[in-house]
């Protein structure tokens, strides 16, 4: 009803939001904060999207749900949901044995927590895996050594990838070490919201991954992680250890170290991937990580955010001859 001043877009022509005017069919999208053009492809998780006059037609593939566990009692379940627990014990990370007592599965993943450093934290020190169905299920002590009984049908396989050793099993179960404080748990997308532990129940809903043992919903993460304790003799965790605080010495050093993480390094990845909470935990193992392998745990920290970026399809070399 009135003229407005500035550029418009010639009759037919739509504004492609890069100072341009386009038809309809060479729509650009925009995905994190960039455009693509009609035609361009990004990968999302498992699955593919195309950018098609303006929107984005994605195939619908289901993936994988990854679970990782890495540095001083850091866990990011299969729905994403991030949260610290420092248990002295062998705990379930992830299993289907899920329900009633008599429920059938085929697999679980034990973790065993040993402390690192002199503040209390803990670190998975060794990942037990038992495959099968039976009372004599294969068990592999991934960290240890491998072995496994006779007479059950899940076959599994070992690798080493790069840093990594992978362990694929038949059922649809992975396993990613990269031999020292950091394990990736993979499931194929049958076991969808059929397991329990304390990667989360892989459900899609983040929500409701704090569920103990008994099937309750809890809000804590300390009651959630002392459910699912194998030993009914390990002490339950009754507070949130701060290693800064009680190394106080060592947080200006953790804080600059970790800077690298909220830094220009890692820009590309930051509208992707909220740096805040891996900042957090690095800064928590660089304190507490105070009798040898100072450098590790920071580095172990770093590559954990590393890791989602590139999930997130964004590239970030950080490693150089100074940086781990």
């Amino acid at each position: 009803t009135e003229c407005v001043s500035g550029c418009v877009c010639p009759k037919g022509l739509f504004d492609d939001g890069r100072g341009g005017c386009v038809e309809r069919k060479d729509c650009p999208c925009i995905h994190n904060n960039q455009w693509y053009s009609s035609g361009d492809k990004i990968k999302v998780d498992c699955n593919t999207c195309t950018c098609q006059e303006g929107f984005w037609k994605c195939t619908d593939d289901v993936c994988y749900g990854t679970c990782m566990i890495y540095g001083s009692g850091h866990y990011n379940t299969f729905d994403g949901k991030l949260y610290d627990f420092d248990g002295r014990c062998d705990y379930v990370a992830a299993q289907d044995f899920c329900g009633d007592k008599n429920s059938s599965g085929s697999f679980s993943i034990i973790t065993e927590n040993v402390p690192c450093g002199t503040t209390g934290v803990t670190c998975s020190k060794a990942i037990k895996i038992f495959l099968g169905v039976s009372d004599d299920s294969q068990y592999i002590s991934v960290i240890k050594e491998i072995q496994r009984d006779v007479g059950d049908d899940v076959q599994y396989w070992n690798r080493t990838v790069g840093l990594y050793l992978v362990i694929e099993a038949s059922n649809g179960v992975m396993l990613i070490w990269d031999k020292k404080t950091t394990v990736f748990i993979k499931l194929s997308p049958v076991y969808k919201g059929k397991v329990c532990g304390l990667c989360g129940n892989f459900d899609d809903k983040a929500s409701n991954d704090f569920t103990t043992r008994s099937g309750l919903q809890e809000s804590n993460p300390l009651n959630f992680g002392n459910s699912w304790k194998q030993s009914p003799t390990c002490p339950d965790v009754t507070q949130e250890i701060k290693p800064c605080d009680l190394k106080p010495h060592r947080r200006s050093w953790a804080e600059k170290e970790c800077s690298i993480i909220e830094s220009s390094v890692f820009e590309v990845c930051h509208s992707k991937v909220d740096s805040r909470p891996f900042y957090e935990a690095c800064v928590h193992d660089a304190c507490s990580c105070d009798s040898g392998g100072d450098c590790e745990c920071f580095c172990s920290a770093v590559a954990a955010y590393a890791q989602e970026c590139i999930k997130a399809e964004a590239c970030v070399f950080w490693r150089t001859p100074d940086i781990c």
